[in-house]
Order: structure tokens, then sequence, then C-alpha cells
């Protein structure tokens, strides 16, 4: 892997308090995004569901795509395939993002170029509950 997390970067995300579009993320507790979403709540950032169907999850309003989440976003955490990941980081570059975090076992090199290249800081194939120090609850409300 090419892309080196910076450990200075990942303290300063989870430390300050912001607003993260959790992109994947739904109703269903058996997925991480579910628990990593409470667990960011629990850390003190404001999240933003970002899916499809666009569900309320954790009293927070969906919505279907990025582009239409209002206000700004500093944190884009992309809970998708690593296939889909670039298509996400360029949305993420385009509304503005401050970061991207793609999630443990999604890789896209050249998206985290694009971010770097972008002014993006860039998380690549990590977690927030292990970053931060304690393993995902998926039954975290």
């Amino acid at each position: 892997m090419e892309h080196r997390n910076d450990p200075d970067v990942i303290a300063r995300l989870l430390g300050t308090p912001g607003r993260w579009a959790v992109v994947g993320l739904s109703t269903s507790t058996t997925r991480a995004a579910y628990g990593v979403a409470a667990y960011l709540q629990g850390r003190g950032h404001t999240i933003v569901p970002v899916h499809p169907s666009a569900p309320t999850v954790h009293g927070e309003v969906g919505y279907r795509r990025l582009e239409d989440v209002p206000g700004p976003v500093d944190v884009v955490d992309v809970f998708v395939n690593s296939w889909r990941a670039g298509a996400v980081v360029d949305e993420a570059i385009a509304v503005g993002a401050r970061a991207v975090w793609l999630q443990l076992g999604v890789v896209d090199e050249a998206a985290a170029r694009r971010a770097k290249a972008a002014g993006l800081d860039v998380v690549m194939d990590a977690c927030p509950t292990i970053e931060g120090g304690r393993p995902v609850r998926l039954d975290e409300r």
C-alpha cells in the first residue's frame, strides 16, 4: 500500500468535534457503520447518514447523496466497497469536505492521491473505533 496514515491526522480527526457524513450508514444494527456512527456521536461528533434510502439513524436525518447534505462536512466516512470508494472521494472533494476516512478494508490509492491533491486529509483502511482505542459495539444507540 502506497498511502500511509498519519497518526497526528487520525488523532486530530477523532479528537476535534466535527460533522461526519457517514456514507453507507443505514438502520441495520448488524453493519459496522451503525456501531461506528454511535461511537463517533459518543466522542462529540455530529453524524450525517448518507444512504440511498436516506434513513434517520441515531436520531440524525439521512440524505440520499453526499451532495444533498446541507451545510459543511468536515469528514466523509466511507463505508462502501473499494471499487465504489473513488466516486465517493470525488464527491467529498466536490462538496468541500476537509477529510475522507476510508474504513477498514476500503482501499483506493488513486482516490487517496486525488483527495490529497485537493487538500483533504486522508485516512485509509482504518476504523475510528480501533484507532480511538476501543472495539466496535454494533448494538450501541
